[in-house]
């Protein structure tokens, strides 16, 4: 079979995409809907509630948080240190993916990884119910976007072979799910807010990612498994002319 050829339906394909694909976009898109929608309310929250006198002497480690940003930045308003938090998190979740590969690859296992992401990221979710646990929620919510991500988006690739032209169309249509999810949370959470208040809005996004981590246990077995992992070789020292 050459590189150009497609690899032949399988009986449990769906629209001629393996079937897991399904499964794992299912979790993409809720993982997407509760990362996007807490985002999206995030700043607001923030400004509008969180770091208002009542609120902010509340949170856990706020003071020793603010004082350590504004050593760099000098003062801020309240407005300004919210975006500062924000930018500050954001860069960070879009590191956080390096470890979660890293992890998936050599520590747990793929599947172990993503499983533990997900619970992370509802535990995240829950806990922005509350102000005190603030700043806990946004570590628990950065630390199970790196393990989640990088392993979904690991899991799709070995759905298919080396030779298998499906694998364009499947992560076109894994991306449309993660954008579908991205796209309806700030609508749909920024409406629970507005009517019923920040923390149920929360809570919608952490019940969010408690649907994705069910739709990925459910679709186990039909998602590709754990490549081994291989202990490396020891190596002998390098000489004197390699050097």
């Amino acid at each position: 079979m050459t590189a150009t050829a497609a690899l032949p339906a399988r009986h449990d394909d769906i629209l001629g995409q393996p079937r897991g694909l399904a499964w794992l976009s299912g979790t993409q898109f809720w993982e997407a809907f509760s990362l996007y929608g807490m985002q999206a309310l995030l700043t607001l929250y923030m400004v509008g509630q969180l770091l208002l006198p009542g609120h902010a002497e509340h949170v856990l480690g706020l003071d020793a948080t603010r004082r350590a940003i504004e050593s760099v930045t000098g003062p801020l308003s309240t407005q300004a240190f919210a975006v500062q938090m924000f930018g500050l998190w954001a860069g960070l979740v879009r590191f956080t993916p390096v470890f979660g590969g890293l992890i998936g690859d050599r520590l747990l296992g793929r599947r172990r990884t993503i499983m533990l992401g997900c619970l992370l990221m509802t535990a995240g979710h829950f806990c922005m119910a509350f102000d005190a646990s603030f700043l806990l929620a946004l570590l628990l919510l950065m630390l199970g976007t790196g393990c989640a991500n990088s392993n979904l988006f690991s899991q799709v690739g070995a759905l298919y072979g080396p030779d298998d032209r499906r694998r364009d169309d499947g992560l076109q249509l894994y991306y449309f799910a993660l954008n579908c999810g991205a796209f309806a949370a700030p609508i749909v959470c920024g409406w629970m807010g507005q009517q019923f208040g920040w923390h149920l809005a929360f809570a919608l996004a952490g019940f969010g990612m408690l649907a994705g981590l069910v739709v990925y246990a459910l679709g186990g077995r039909h998602l590709p498994p754990d490549p081994p992992r291989v202990a490396r070789a020891a190596r002998p020292p390098l000489t004197g002319s390699e050097w």
